[in-house]
């Protein structure tokens, strides 16, 4: 198997898992990370940090970034201190972030002038997934560069997905958040229906769940409701964030889609009530709130 040098910007929950799998299958790991911590580990079992992205990315075959927001990944590809500054041609930067596919395309062209090549690849699963590299990928790239990144990809993931050209990765990305977290909002107004009916949610989920209603949300998120176990499976802030920028999105495309703008007003209420850090299944708190107020 081939190995490359590979520069990592962002070592959150989600990166410092892919991290790990990548330094178990062989390749040469490049660090950056605000905080020079998050690197220590990794630096202990080889792993190389530095004091820039521009740095770790002057000698690497592949850059991948896992930061929050589209300007946190215009600022690590494009910024001052910037991967485009030090990467040398022929460079494939890989973005696993949810962010703008707009702005993706927008950097993808920036990048191309040094004959650097953007792909899209937000990822779905959560530290879970991302722990047991059973991740799914979304991939924004023409078909050859795609068939040049699917090996690292099928290390961190399992159902790996050509989508399109770059940003279309990222659609996809925000076509999943939509279906989500949509549908977590639906979960929260069952529970709290069977609760104020008097009627034992774990049974409610038992019931429905094998039938049409059934879903990796539903299983997931159910039980956490009916038990209140509010404690972070993937931040609700990030959520937060995700709709915010989908909400833009949406209405640049002229569109109107009315259950996306009602969850985002929830995830708001969420936000204003202190639970960005809490689990999105923090919804139900939301609306057992507003029923009081009414």
């Amino acid at each position: 198997m081939t190995t490359y040098t590979i520069a990592f910007i962002g070592l959150g929950a989600m990166g410092g898992q892919m991290v790990r799998h990548l330094m178990a299958a062989g390749h040469r790991l490049h660090l950056y990370a605000r905080r020079p911590e998050a690197a220590a580990p990794f630096v202990e079992q080889g792993a190389k940090a530095f004091a820039s992205p521009a740095q770790a990315a002057a000698e690497a075959d592949f850059v991948i970034t896992n930061v929050t927001t589209t300007q946190d990944v215009e600022a690590v590809l494009l910024g001052a201190e910037g991967v485009v500054h030090q990467a040398r041609a022929g460079t494939v930067c890989i973005d696993h972030s949810t962010i703008s596919a707009e702005a993706t395309r927008h950097m993808a062209a920036r990048l191309a002038r040094h004959e650097i090549t953007l792909v899209d690849a937000p990822v779905s699963g959560g530290p879970s997934r991302a722990a047991d590299a059973s991740l799914s990928i979304m991939v924004g790239a023409s078909g050859q560069v795609f068939e040049k990144v699917r090996p690292l990809l099928s290390i961190l993931g399992t159902t790996i997905t050509h989508v399109g050209d770059v940003g279309a990765g990222q659609v996809a990305k925000a076509c999943n958040q939509i279906v989500q977290v949509i549908n977590i909002q639906g979960i929260a107004e069952a529970m709290m229906f069977a609760a104020r009916s008097g009627v034992d949610q774990d049974k409610v989920i038992e019931a429905i769940s094998q039938g049409l209603a059934g879903s990796r949300m539903l299983d997931m998120m159910g039980p956490k409701m009916a038990h209140r176990d509010f404690a972070a499976g993937i931040e609700a802030r990030l959520h937060d964030k995700d709709f915010t920028m989908i909400l833009e999105a949406v209405a640049d495309a002229g569109l109107s889609l009315p259950a996306l703008t009602l969850v985002k007003g929830q995830l708001s209420a969420l936000m204003e009530n202190g639970w960005g850090h809490d689990d999105t299944s923090s919804l139900l708190r939301v609306l057992e709130g507003q029923q009081q107020v009414h």
